[in-house]
């Protein structure tokens, strides 16, 4: 076969990979609901898909991890890159201390960690970033690309690093889009209710009603390995 033509076949084959495999498309279902407006790419891995409650308008990209286990909830319109991985245990303490006897182990195993992770409405959640167990973001979250969460974010962070902290506020970036289009001011303000302006007028609702945010005596984001 000549360069040229294997080119072609090449190309073609990818193409015929990506429409039966690799497509997203919408459409799916979640706790016994139809979400017409969400969307999973087929090359993400979710085991205990039954423990996953997605809300409508999600997008989760391709080549993401979700262990939901102990439990994931996906607020609505948020958008989970790709290269992520979510999980609501960590056992590699508990096998460390265990040794062989981990497998036959009874009972509660030490050094176990467990919890459900909370994701509030309308995040984004950039590539390779890891979300470990326990973690809540508060609506309007954008976590930046790499970054490692542990703990409670609240609504509106721009979170970074490892361990990731908040960094800033993403109602700052919205804000600007809004001043040049006010138009967008009721279907923003449907979500994320008067935040904006409340933010640049000093009074900071950082906790809207129903955000999965920190609570008295929760424990801080990004505090250290348990």
């Amino acid at each position: 076969m000549s360069g040229a033509w294997r080119g072609v076949l090449n190309r073609l084959r990818r193409r015929l990979a990506h429409l039966l495999l690799h497509r997203t498309v919408f459409g799916e279902t979640s706790a016994g609901r139809y979400l017409p407006n969400t969307r999973i790419a087929p090359g993400t891995c979710i085991e205990f898909e039954d423990r996953l409650q997605l809300a409508d308008h999600v997008y989760i990209g391709p080549f993401n991890f979700i262990e939901a286990s102990g439990g994931v909830t996906v607020g609505e319109g948020v958008q989970i890159t790709h290269h992520v991985s979510i999980v609501t245990h960590s056992s590699h303490r508990a096998q460390r201390l265990l040794g062989r006897a981990y497998g036959a182990w009874q009972g509660d195993k030490p050094g176990w960690v467990a919890g459900r992770v909370d994701i509030g409405p309308y995040c984004f959640i950039g590539p390779h970033s890891l979300i470990e167990a326990g973690s809540r973001l508060g609506r309007g979250c954008v976590v930046r690309a790499g970054s490692v969460l542990r703990g409670n974010y609240p609504a509106f962070a721009v979170i970074a690093g490892n361990p990731a902290v908040v960094v800033g506020d993403s109602r700052d970036g919205d804000a600007r889009w809004l001043a040049g289009r006010p138009d967008l001011r009721p279907h923003h303000a449907g979500w994320a209710g008067p935040g904006v302006d409340d933010h640049f007028a000093g009074d900071d609702p950082v906790n809207p009603a129903g955000d999965p945010a920190a609570e008295p005596g929760d424990p801080p984001a990004g505090r250290p390995a348990p």
